[in-house]
């Protein structure tokens, strides 16, 4: 059974269960425990003989009820009006809802206090001051997203013609009538067809869209778990939705509520049979803000993140730094417990600055995400000549101490040597670590400059446990000449590692940028050998020390202006440029696609390509179904795939999402196995 049949079955036994239990509902007594969700009955304003009453349905914490459409899933309120001679009910109007999925089922729902407001007209007969008894027998589904419980409940009040409602009656009257959607004051249209149903709504440009999402009042007219795509064309909003397998027959109209944002805003509207243009430039699309877990266990994530950081590829470059530390650790435990302590507080301190300036960034409008500091030539540049300086540092061309190797250490070199890995370490993003970061972007200052220090407290544990853990300092090897020969092989590492950031700089800037660079360093080396001369002459090494300082400072302001150049987006998947545009109109086409986030400063984007994406099997996969592959290139600050990373609750890179057809995207792991690609393809 293929997984489409498997949802159609899952939809079509949760509407038969829901079924029988109302109609058990109905079947048996009132009961006298209270229900979850309470409802009460309130009579309103009367307006030209009309009044209009209010259902006022007031959820349990953890508990929701339904719109009028449930979705995929649940049931709407049933009503049995009990009402004076000559009165009658209209049309129930309910607020906008919020969608919530569950084991891959839409619904719609409510999980605050809301109210239907339901018109009453009154008896013309009717005299003022006369008391007319109003009662309804409501029924409905209250659920949680584990289980759902048939509920009823018989509601009555009176209405007094002529008598003006109290104020606090009158106040509640005015916010829930606020809380409905406004009517749409021109037509709009809709086309419809096997698989898609489009629409055309009149939307002024100028009204701003937050994760929109259309509600169709209409039944199993439209698949209500597919992406809704949403593009403008000057003050006409497009919207296409996919239809089920098994949808409901062509209507004459298409009623239904556009939400406008998070905060309960929409419009209610009816479409008729019309023309629809196409094209459009593509808007938010309409996945909600991510719900974020708790503060706790964004906490264990951010240092679980920041703990498995030391065993990522993208972090091996620094091990060398680390090795001499850990191995120096030895020789007395007050020594190494100084030298952890002040290690950890260096990389906390470096994860709390990158955060704030993160944080500081995005408040003013900038869109930029994790790891922006390799985003920016100046910042690659400095790390080249640093990792160039360590190099020939460990090779013994000079005696300057490098952070943390002084022979006889320091709490200064320690956390110095913090500073330096987590600034290069904190780049990547591996598992645990990419909740957390894409959570602090939308949290509070406070708690998210919080995880960033639980990610730098992650960081540092390893350190931390040899610093005041006896038994692992006793397992490292004791000091002594070994580590003349250890400090040489660590010159290796860190020279790849000098290699691999010239190589960014090249990408960053371009030739002309890198040959620049590579002048200026050269330069450096050679004032740094001249200092290490004099030192091992006995001589003073300030002289060319502040020569080479000078050099730096003029290299830096000399700088010619980079020349970005474009990552190659040609590979064997045949993978084209990202943008939301793009992808808008892959899944109009009801095409497979596969997003693709990557950058030339990510170790983890590079492993994953080698191993993973640029496959022959993928390939054969991918052209098989039909996927459209999407790659969109952050190494260098991209505002639309910053937009993007951050309406799917990721901080940075690397990124995938698959977008089956017809169905939610799904975010796939950031360590990809060989066959993950190939087998999404097949399914």
């Amino acid at each position: 059974m293929t997984s489409r049949r498997y949802a159609a079955l899952v939809t079509v036994l949760c509407q038969l269960t829901a079924l029988l239990g109302v109609f058990l509902a109905s079947a048996l007594p009132a009961q006298a425990a209270p229900t979850h969700i309470a409802a009460e009955l309130v009579a309103g304003p009367i307006v030209d003989g009309k009044a209009t009453l209010a259902i006022r349905m007031s959820p349990e914490k953890g508990w929701h009820g339904y719109w009028i459409n449930p979705g995929d899933a649940g049931l709407g309120m049933q009503l049995a009006w009990e009402l004076p001679e000559g009165a009658s009910v209209g049309e129930p109007a309910y607020p906008v809802p919020r969608t919530l999925v569950v084991q891959g089922l839409m619904n719609h729902v409510y999980e605050k206090e809301y109210a239907v407001l339901v018109p009453v007209t009154l008896p013309e007969k009717a005299t003022a001051g006369t008391r007319l008894p109003v009662r309804v027998k409501a029924q409905w589904l209250a659920c949680t997203e584990q289980l759902c419980v048939p509920e009823r409940a018989e509601l009555a009040t009176e209405i007094v013609v002529g008598a003006a409602p109290d104020k606090k009656t009158a106040k509640r009257f005015d916010e829930w009538t606020r809380a409905l959607p406004a009517p749409l004051d021109a037509p709009a249209a809709f086309a419809l067809t096997d698989k898609t149903l489009r629409l055309a709504i009149p939307l002024p440009a100028s009204v701003k869209l937050e994760a929109p999402h259309l509600f169709v009042r209409e039944d199993k007219l439209v698949n209500y778990a597919a992406a809704q795509m949403f593009s403008r064309k000057g003050d006409v909003l497009l919207v296409t939705i996919p239809r089920p397998d098994f949808a409901s027959p062509a209507a004459g109209t298409v009623d239904a509520v556009l939400r406008l944002d998070g905060f309960g805003n929409g419009i209610a509207l009816t479409a008729k049979p019309g023309p629809v243009p196409t094209g459009g430039e593509p808007v938010a699309s309409d996945t909600e803000a991510p719900e974020l877990p708790a503060l706790p266990w964004l906490l264990l994530a951010a240092v679980a993140g920041g703990l498995l950081l030391n065993v990522m590829p993208c972090v091996f470059p620094i091990l060398s730094l680390k090795a001499l530390s850990l191995a120096r650790a030895g020789e007395s435990e007050a020594h190494a417990r100084v030298e952890g302590l002040a290690y950890s507080a260096g990389v906390i301190t470096a994860c709390l600055i990158l955060g704030a300036a993160l944080l500081a960034l995005r408040a003013g409008g900038e869109q930029v995400g994790w790891a922006f500091q390799l985003q920016e030539p100046a910042v690659v540049v400095a790390l080249f000549v640093l990792a160039a300086a360590i190099t020939a540092n460990l090779l013994g061309l000079f005696e300057f101490a490098v952070p943390g190797f002084a022979s006889g250490g320091s709490a200064q070199g320690s956390f110095a040597t913090g500073l330096l890995a987590a600034f290069v370490a904190t780049p990547c993003t591996g598992p645990f670590m990419a909740s957390a970061m894409g959570a602090a972007l939308l949290l509070p200052v406070a708690p998210a400059l919080t995880l960033f220090a639980a990610l730098g407290l992650g960081i540092a544990l390893p350190f931390l446990a040899i610093a005041f853990v006896p038994a692992l300092r006793r397992r490292l090897p004791r000091p002594g000449k070994w580590m003349v020969t250890f400090r040489r092989i660590m010159a290796v590492p860190m020279a790849l590692t000098a290699l691999a950031l010239a190589w960014l700089v090249w990408r960053l800037g371009g030739a002309a940028t890198l040959s620049y660079v590579l002048a200026l360093a050269a330069m450096l080396l050679a004032l740094l050998a001249l200092a290490g001369r004099n030192q091992r002459r006995g001589r003073p090494a300030l002289i060319p020390a502040c020569l080479a300082l000078a050099v730096l400072a003029v290299g830096v302001l000399t700088m010619p202006e980079p020349q970005h150049q474009p990552g190659e987006t040609a590979s064997i998947i045949n993978a084209k440029p990202f943008s939301a545009k793009a992808l808008a109109k892959a899944q109009g086409e009801g095409r497979p696609v596969f997003v693709w986030m990557t950058a030339d400063w990510c170790l983890t984007c590079k492993v994953n390509e080698e191993v993973a994406i640029e496959r022959e099997d993928t390939k054969a996969a991918f052209e098989k179904a039909g996927v459209v592959v999407l790659r969109g290139d952050w190494t260098r600050r991209d505002p639309e795939i910053t937009r993007y990373l951050t309406a799917r609750g990721a901080a940075g890179v690397p990124l995938y999402v698959w977008y089956a057809k017809g169905a939610k995207p799904e975010t796939l792991p950031q360590v990809l196995t060989p066959a993950l690609l190939a087998q999404k393809a097949g399914s």
